[in-house]
Order: structure tokens, then sequence, then C-alpha cells
């Protein structure tokens, strides 16, 4: 006759631990194993009995219920030293990350990739494709950009910020910028739409139609747009656009946000600006017209557009632009600020 397990007693608190364990779903099935051996052990359930209910060996469900019986819960924890030993060491991949952000040799080219690393450091691909992708390297992209020599950046880049999460009383801000050089262009061959397996295609050639160009606001805290077409990009078109601003919001202070173009800061609008006491322009610092929402909008209308829009003339392109902007305002909302505070979590 074989002999009986010694039974498992469980106190309230480690049985609702390992209930919990079994249930969640993000538990390692290792773990949810071993808790249900214990769980089944505390019913009075005979080994083979636990050994046929789960589906594994008799030498398992005992070593569990033993180490249990001996360390309580810490003892259904791997012992240190478990599993198959690291072949290369933290200060190897240290050293794969390190020299994935350095510049590489005339000899790799421009940029790192895998194979290149691998053949450098003399590793293997496998650990460089694992390291990178831990560390979230990616020497393949690039993205442009460039810094802003301004020294006024942080008060001018407040100024902006405050204006989004917190304008003043009776005011108005609109985000304001001209989208130049917009081409009409037409394709030498008709577009090939999307199939099953198959993306839409349009031909590389293309015809010219001349360009057009928008200055455009978005009115921030609702998300509205007002654009015309216009022919030149001077000082003039920008005052006869901040005269219909002023006349579209007869009863408000306006705000306006805008970048450093010529003009923009030209003596002739500063001039006429400092005669109208409801419109009050800011500036966003030298090289940060990134700070400006009305370039997020232009990168929708770009993308929904103008990118895979094929133009007769200069006019459809302009209707086109327009047409959009009257949907776009039946729907439109501001954009939402994600940014918590935390720089990490940028």
């Amino acid at each position: 006759m074989s002999r009986r397990a010694p039974p498992t007693e469980l106190a309230t608190e480690e049985r609702s631990t390992l209930e919990s364990q079994v249930r969640s779903p993000s538990t390692a099935q290792r773990d949810v194993l071993r808790a249900r051996i214990v769980l089944l052990a505390a019913e009075n359930l005979r080994n083979d009995q636990i050994q046929q209910k789960l589906g594994v060996s008799k030498p398992v469900v005992i070593k569990w219920r033993r180490r249990y019986a001996t360390d309580r819960l810490e003892g259904l924890a791997d012992l240190p030293g478990r599993g198959r030993r690291p072949k290369y060491d933290a200060a190897l991949r240290h050293r794969i990350a390190a020299t994935a952000c350095t510049t590489p040799p005339d000899s790799v080219g421009t940029h790192w990739s895998v194979r290149t690393l691998a053949r450098h450091l003399g590793v293997g691909v496998a650990v460089v494709r694992s390291v990178l992708s831990s560390e979230s390297l990616q020497p393949h992209r690039v993205r442009y950009g460039k810094d802003s020599p301004d020294p006024e950046f942080e008060p001018k880049m407040l100024a902006v910020v405050g204006l989004y999460l917190q304008p003043p009383d009776n005011a108005v801000v609109l985000s304001v910028d001209e989208k130049t050089s917009i081409q009409a262009l037409d394709r030498t061959q008709p577009r090939l739409p999307m199939k099953p397996h198959r993306i839409e295609r349009l031909s590389h050639e293309s015809k010219r139609h001349g360009t057009a160009s928008l200055l455009a606001s978005l009115e921030v805290h609702s998300g509205q747009v007002r654009a015309e077409p216009i022919r030149r990009n001077d000082s003039a078109t920008f005052i006869r656009f901040l005269r219909r601003l002023l006349n579209a919001y007869p009863a408000q202070e306006l705000y306006i946000i805008a970048d450093n173009g010529s003009s923009h800061r030209s003596k002739k609008t500063l001039a006429w600006v400092a005669k109208h006491q409801r419109l009050h322009l800011t500036f966003t610092p030298t090289h940060a017209s990134w700070l400006n929402q009305i370039e997020i909008w232009f990168d929708i209308l770009t993308r929904k557009v103008v990118r895979r829009g094929i133009f007769k003339s200069r006019e459809e392109r302009v209707e086109r632009l327009m047409n959009f902007i009257h949907a776009y305002n039946q729907e439109a909302r501001p954009f939402q600020w994600t940014y918590t505070g935390s720089p990490l979590a940028a």
C-alpha cells in the first residue's frame, strides 16, 4: 500500500493568492500549474488523482507539494540559476548598443545594419538583432530636424503653450500660417485602383499645372479652419487676412500664433497690428514652427488631399482644397493635448 501524502493546509491569504494566480491571464503557465497542484492538494486529493487531473507526471506533483510544505508560497518560485545561462553577458550587449549609436567607418556606409554590426564586433547576427530590438535602436531610420538657436526659446515656447492651455478670457486663439507651392500634378497614366493583394498604384511620371498657395488659420479651441488661396505671400496679403479675421470675430480679443516669416514680422505688418488693440501677435521661437498647431492641420491636408491627388489645373487644385476644408469644418474638433508633464512620457 502506497504512502499517503501529508495533508496540505492553506491560510486564507495563501488560498486567495493562489486562486488569483490561476485566474489571471498574465500569470506564467508554469506558475499556474504549481498553484493548481497546491489547491488540489488542499482538497485532500491524492498525488495520483492530481496527476491524472492535470496531466502531469507524479514526480512533478510530489516536488511542488513538498516545496510548498517546506517553504510555503516562496517555495513555488524558481530557484536562482534556473534555466540556460546566457551566452552573451551584459558587457557585450552594452558594447553592441553603444557601437550601434556611433558613426560607422566609411567602409560600412552611412549607417549600421544588423549584419555589418555583427561582422564588425565578431558576434552572431541573432544577438545583435536581439539587442537592437530590446533597446529600441533603429539605425536604418532617420528623421530630419533642426534645433532652435533662439536664445529666448523657453519664454517664447511657454507663451505659445500658455495660449493653448490657458487662453485669456473672451479670447480666440488662432494658429496662422501659409502653405505655399502646392503643386497641381497630373499623372501621365491612369490611376490603377486597389485590388485584393495589390495596393493602389500611381505613375511615377507627372505633368505640372502650376502651383497654389494657401493662407489658413486654425481656431485652436474649436478646430475650425478658415483659409483662402493666395497669389502672393507678402505683407499686404497677410494684413488683408488679419483684417478678415478681425471682422469674423468682432467682439473678441484675437491672439495670433505665427512663425517668423518675413510677411509676419515686417515693419508694415507690425505697424498695422499696433493700430488694432484687439489683435495680439505671438511668435514661435526661431526654427520652431512645429509649435504652431496649424502645421498639424497642414499635415492632415497633405495626407488627405495633396499627396495622392490628380489635378488637371491649378483651379481644380484650389477647388478641391477648399471643398476639403468645408467638409473638414463639419466635424472639426480641437487637437487633444497629450503631454503629461513627465519628460520620459513625452
